[in-house]
């Protein structure tokens, strides 16, 4: 976008501004009015050698404010420009000719503001229109500034002591990818996934299928993406999941921040907030460790709006869960901002594959990253090197206990868990029990048994027992012909007893007749069965507690 000239940036100001202007510069400006001075003053600041003396004899501060300006291409937000470098008093013609701020600038803003080296104006940018501090175009085209010795890159190298703890990037996003979608096809509820071990915590890792186009609104999987995201080889699948995060405008990093209340109906944009730090990412050696606390400090220093737009730091309404304190003002970057930058880098990005983490020590929190193996590929959308095959056998144990190794395929688990109850898992593998209740479940959703025992002869380490395919064939045909309950019973001393009971109101309490003188007792009728014992002569005990 073109910078507004010098003639535009100081039109609708008063002689006296023009002249203060003049007087900071040594220009003789001897007119009678703003229509004759303000053409004379601006060819006077457009003398090359001239513009260039006053900036060298700035201070420091200004020439460092000026300079910033610079590398932003002569535009920076109004907001982020005026919290580094002091705001400019708005102030009527009689109390500025009083107290002469052109004189007696508070902060190197206002100096610049009274030199005419800088403007204010409201331009039309993405992501949208808002206020800017800018050097005038015709100025800036002349300024001969040096660049500072850090334009690009952000932060610092890690200390030593930050890498002690290396925590490599892994693939173990698929395995929860497989577990997760398996649970939702199955409709367990979210909370009722034992996810507390994974790397990625579920709300992430829910928010990640959505973008990759795997579930639909109400968290079902969408049966032919997740088939060809399962068959896929885990190298495919890695990409498919990271190039959907890096272009999703539904992955919303913070509001997935733990912790925190987000109210009313506000928006912001996740999508161009993350276009944003990871330009800045891709600016950093490929090849050393880097500083997360250095990383985050420069952005809140060169980059502070990256997700605000018009540097709006009051119209969110953010508060920390269990208080009334809303997260406002600028003040509060590190506790919002600030963690949107760090969850970014130790979450999706080391999730996924593109980031090494390490640590002072293996309890301690994340202080630096840097480019895996597979960051180069995962950049380019392209399938990383160097990922396991899924060769991995199923172990089946009698009793219908199975152990799925973490590197069998993916597409076979999937199937697996919607045969079987699942008991849970460790570093390497994970543990299923074939029922009659999940098979039950499985008949209902359209599956059968022929499948199950399919997919067992063919991936199971070692040849399928004959009992266990038997068990599952008659269980086909029969249903369950063996189950254990728990009951009460009520025992009496001769079966006249028990046929004076059947003759009584409390007799829809009693159940299978065991033998003559024992019968179940349904649920809820042994204080109603104790009752009417007394009632026909007889006195009973309880013996439930013994």
């Amino acid at each position: 976008m073109p910078l507004p000239d010098l003639l535009h940036s100081l039109h609708g100001r008063d002689l006296g501004f023009l002249k203060m202007i003049a007087g900071l510069w040594g220009i003789e400006v001897d007119a009678p009015n703003v229509r004759a001075a303000l053409p004379m003053l601006t060819r006077a600041m457009l003398d090359p050698e001239l513009a260039n003396e006053i900036i060298g004899v700035l201070p420091v501060a200004a020439q460092d404010a000026l300079t910033v300006l610079v590398e932003q291409g002569g535009l920076l937000s109004w907001a982020q420009f005026t919290r580094t470098y002091g705001d400019v008093r708005s102030m009527g013609a009689a109390r500025r000719d009083r107290e002469r701020p052109d004189l007696n600038p508070r902060t190197p803003a206002e100096m610049l503001w009274y030199y005419g080296l800088i403007g204010q104006a409201f331009l039309d940018t993405l992501p949208e229109p808002q206020q800017y501090a800018y050097i005038p175009g015709d100025l800036f085209a002349l300024m001969q500034i040096p660049e500072r010795r850090v334009t690009n890159v952000l932060g610092r190298p890690a200390a030593p002591g930050e890498t002690v703890y290396p925590i490599p990037a892994t693939d173990r996003v698929l395995n929860h990818a497989c577990t997760l979608l398996a649970a939702l096809r199955l409709q367990i509820p979210l909370d009722h996934i034992p996810s507390n071990q994974w790397e990625i915590p579920l709300p992430h890792l829910r928010a990640l299928l959505f973008a990759a186009g795997l579930l639909d609104a109400n968290d079902l999987p969408l049966p032919e993406p997740v088939r060809h995201f399962l068959e896929a080889s885990r190298a495919q699948a890695l990409a498919q999941l990271a190039s959907a995060w890096r272009h999703s405008p539904t992955y919303n990093e913070m509001r997935l921040l733990p912790g925190l209340v987000f109210e009313g109906d506000w928006t912001n944009d996740a999508l161009q907030a993350r276009a944003r730090i990871l330009e800045h990412l891709n600016q950093l050696p490929r090849d050393s460790w880097w500083s997360l606390a250095a990383f985050t400090a420069a952005i809140r220093e060169r980059d502070p709006d990256f997700q605000r737009p018009a540097g709006d730091y009051d119209s969110w309404f953010i508060r920390r869960a269990g208080t009334d304190q809303f997260l406002r003002g600028f003040a509060t970057w590190d506790e919002v901002d600030g963690e949107v930058v760090r969850s970014l880098i130790c979450g999706p990005l080391h999730w996924l594959g593109f980031l090494d983490l390490a640590a002072p020590g293996p309890d301690a929190p994340t202080a630096a990253f840097r480019p895996s193996t597979w960051a180069a590929a995962l950049w380019a959308e392209q399938t990383p090197p160097g990922l396991a095959a899924e060769d991995g056998q199923v172990n089946v144990h009698s009793g219908g206990h199975l152990d799925v190794p973490r590197l069998a395929p993916l597409a076979v688990r999937y199937q697996l868990a919607r045969f079987c109850t699942w008991l849970g898992e460790d570093a390497a593998v994970y543990h299923y029990r074939i029922t009659p209740e999940s098979l039950e479940r499985a008949r209902q959703q359209g599956l059968r048994v022929a499948q199950l025992i399919s997919l067992l002869k063919k991936h199971s380490s070692a040849p399928l027992a004959p009992a266990m395919i038997h068990a599952l064939e008659r269980w086909e045909q029969h249903g369950t012909e063996a189950a254990l309950e728990k009951v009460q019973l009520l025992r009496v001393s001769r079966p006249e007893i028990l046929t004076a009971l059947r003759n009584v109101r409390a007799s829809r309490f009693l159940g299978e007749e065991i033998s003559p003188t024992i019968v179940v007792l349904r649920p809820g009728g042994a204080d109603a069965i104790l009752q009417a014992l007394a009632e026909l002569g007889y006195l009973g005990e309880s013996r439930l507690n013994s």
